[in-house]
């Protein structure tokens, strides 16, 4: 039988994370509707340590949108290494049926939008060790409105997951994401806010290293002897 890439297909891993995907998307919330369907709504995507990392809106469908992050489809955060799709374990969707039938460029749309958006980013900001996302871009202020109920759900399966929680696994592909973050400031003319997702992966990146030498007895303590190279 042909292997996976003979096929064309995705690795098997990738394909399990992908019906994940798939299934969170059509989880159903409390109007019977399956939340990917909805045209407008908010989204958060949250790391391994359920750490919030990233807002957005969708005016293209939550599915649409959310499939374009996570399976890198050259959205703007993905394009510039603002987010690796590999970081992200939990998908929380805030899904507007009401306006449903409205053209995405109508105020109305604009307005409960832009003031889900804000209150989703204070609320995920409030949430994080940092006091920080990797939104190149904070979202601006806006009215408050009530959120909808939302729909979270883990679309790594416990298996894929158990192998990427791994530190040593996360450190080295959140400093490889860091580098190609540094290159892409390196060579263009970018706003203040890119730079300031470069630092806040630069904490994420510290606090985990920091963490896993610590679980590993920390380092040599005054006095003992160090390895020589």
């Amino acid at each position: 039988m042909p292997s996976r890439r003979g096929r064309g297909l995705p690795p098997e891993e990738v394909a399990a994370i992908l019906r994940g995907l798939k299934n969170a998307l059509d989880l159903q919330d409390a109007t019977g509707q399956r939340v990917g369907d909805a045209k407008y709504g908010v989204y958060a995507f949250y790391d391994y340590d359920g750490e919030p990392i990233y807002v957005g809106q969708s005016t293209e469908r939550l599915r649409t949108r959310i499939r374009r992050h996570l399976t890198n489809q050259r959205t703007d955060a993905v394009a510039m290494s603002v987010l690796d799709p590999f970081e992200v374990a939990d998908v929380e969707m805030w899904p507007f049926w009401g306006l449903q039938g409205l053209p995405r460029k109508s105020d109305a749309v604009k307005r409960q939008l832009n003031s889900a958006e804000y209150v989703v980013f204070q609320r995920v900001l409030a949430e994080s060790s940092f006091g920080a996302v990797l939104n190149e871009v904070p979202v601006k202020p806006a009215p408050l409105l009530e959120l909808p109920p939302s729909i979270k759900a883990r679309i790594v399966p416990e298996d894929v997951y158990q192998r990427r929680i791994h530190p040593d696994t996360r450190i080295a592909r959140r400093a490889g994401t860091i580098a190609r973050l540094a290159q892409v400031i390196s060579e263009r003319e970018v706003q203040r806010g890119l730079r300031t997702t470069l630092l806040t992966q630069a904490r994420r990146l510290e606090r985990l290293a920091a963490t896993r030498l610590a679980d590993l007895g920390g380092p040599p303590q005054p006095g003992e002897e160090r390895t020589q190279d």
